[in-house]
């Protein structure tokens, strides 16, 4: 699987799409609609998949909906093989995907490179984020994390960071 970062939006917003035998999946389609549609043309759109509802991770997403005649997070294809994990704290509907196979985190807002996400917006909640953090340090420390925002990382190098939380 090959995994492309398109990096979006007044918020730079990472949109990922992730690749495997002429299909994709669009992970968090922040901004530009004709950029990801260009950018997906070499591809059959097999999903869309939002890690949260905040505006600059939803930019494109009803005009992609649209366009593809496809709506986000029904999981309906059947050439890429992820879990949802429930990741609520940033938003009460944080979900971040995993993909066992591989070891791969696209973790939204929970998990940034030497950081967390926030959580004093509406709808968030720091008892939840934490919960989810010591989810996710369940996982392989070998997981490479792609966030919502700036480089990827890996869960080796953020546990280390997480009981300062």
């Amino acid at each position: 699987m090959k995994v492309e970062i398109l990096v979006l939006g007044p918020l730079d917003t990472n949109t990922y799409i992730l690749s495997k035998d002429g299909k994709c999946i669009i992970i968090d389609p922040a901004d530009d609609t004709e950029k990801i549609v260009s950018f997906c043309s070499k591809y059959e759109v097999e999903e869309i998949i939002v890690t949260h509802h905040h505006f600059d991770h939803i930019g494109a997403l009803e005009k992609l909906e649209k366009y593809y005649n496809i709506k986000h997070n029904t999981f309906l294809g059947k050439t890429f093989s992820y879990d949802i994990i429930k990741t609520p704290g940033h938003t009460d509907d944080s979900i971040s995907i995993f993909f066992s196979g591989q070891n791969l985190l696209f973790s939204g807002d929970l998990i940034f490179y030497h950081s967390i996400g926030r959580y004093d917006f509406p709808n968030s909640n720091y008892n939840d984020l934490i919960k989810s953090l010591e989810k996710i340090s369940k996982l392989s420390l070998d997981t490479t994390i792609f966030p919502g925002h700036g480089e990827k990382t890996s869960l080796n190098e953020e546990i280390k960071y997480f009981d300062l939380y």
